[in-house]
């Protein structure tokens, strides 16, 4: 007898990996000098020869992605921003780092688990040729057409740097954690989604006109994190992190929903030069 229910779908495959995107993890070191006082020359020297060949982006064992830096401040002493499909190659290699012979003199001072999401404020190309007709746009005509073409051709390329990105040989970076704020009066998820997507796409046009000088991925902590999102942004000069941070904070998703966490600044190196510069053998 039918209750008027569709079938039941199978559940879904057991795995590790997304549907799309992939894992993400930020990770963050400090070298106990007084574990590295303690240690022979040579085991140090071999710890240095190690730890570089973990850290090699092209090693046998890295993950998709794997970029270090050297930080700024006393937060950490360098940085690790790492993506695969697979959270366990993620881990697996901070789990070598650990167990490697400088594992003995670092500690781990922060870390923020994350994948990487398409956003729902993201335009389709049908949404994007909608907002045109609001913005002014005449339907059909050459200006309309010739943007929603380009944005047609754009939205592969975007996802793509979304979901699996290359990550920027750009000098200067910047990760903090962030929530939307759900108080009285300034609750995020109970904004119906259409006001949530004009002040979100606001907020984009804040970032667009740093196009070419700074560039950004968005990671979803949801469920897997303390915080909601984690936001890395990679500049050609340090200055312009402070400018699009301080520009963007005043548009209203920023400035009336959003909470920030910590700031870890990095500045983009290899394990060697990592070493060199927190004088290690």
């Amino acid at each position: 007898m039918s209750h008027g229910r569709p079938p039941a779908s199978p559940p879904p495959e057991n795995s590790l990996t997304p549907s799309e995107g992939w894992h993400c993890t930020h990770l963050y070191y400090e070298f106990d000098r007084g574990a590295l006082a303690a240690m022979s020359s040579e085991a140090v020297a071999a710890g240095r020869e190690k730890l570089i060949s973990l850290l090699d982006p092209q090693g046998e064992t890295a993950p998709a992605r794997l970029q270090t830096g050297i930080v700024s401040g006393h937060k950490a002493d360098f940085s690790l921003v790492l993506m695969d499909p697979c959270p366990l190659k993620i881990d697996a290699l901070h789990q070598q780092i650990m167990a490697s012979p400088l594992g003995v003199a670092l500690r781990t001072t922060y870390s923020f688990v994350s994948l990487s999401e398409i956003s729902e404020y993201v335009p389709s190309v049908e949404q994007y040729a909608a907002r045109l007709l609001k913005e002014g746009e005449t339907e059909g005509g050459p200006a309309y057409q010739a943007k929603v073409k380009a944005y047609e051709a754009r939205a592969p390329i975007m996802r793509k740097q979304r979901l699996t990105p290359e990550f920027p040989e750009w000098p200067a970076m910047c990760f903090y954690p962030m929530n939307k704020k759900r108080k009285v009066g300034e609750n995020w998820f109970l904004t119906p989604f259409s006001r949530r997507n004009e002040m979100m796409s606001e907020h984009a046009r804040s970032g667009m006109q740093f196009a070419g000088r700074v560039t950004q991925l968005i990671t979803v902590g949801l469920g897997v994190e303390d915080w909601e999102w984690g936001v890395t942004l990679w500049a050609r000069n340090p200055e312009f992190l402070t400018e699009i941070v301080y520009k963007m904070r005043f548009d209203e998703a920023s400035a009336r929903y959003a909470e920030f966490g910590p700031f870890y600044t990095s500045y983009v190196a290899s394990a060697a030069d990592i070493l060199q510069h927190c004088r290690v053998g």
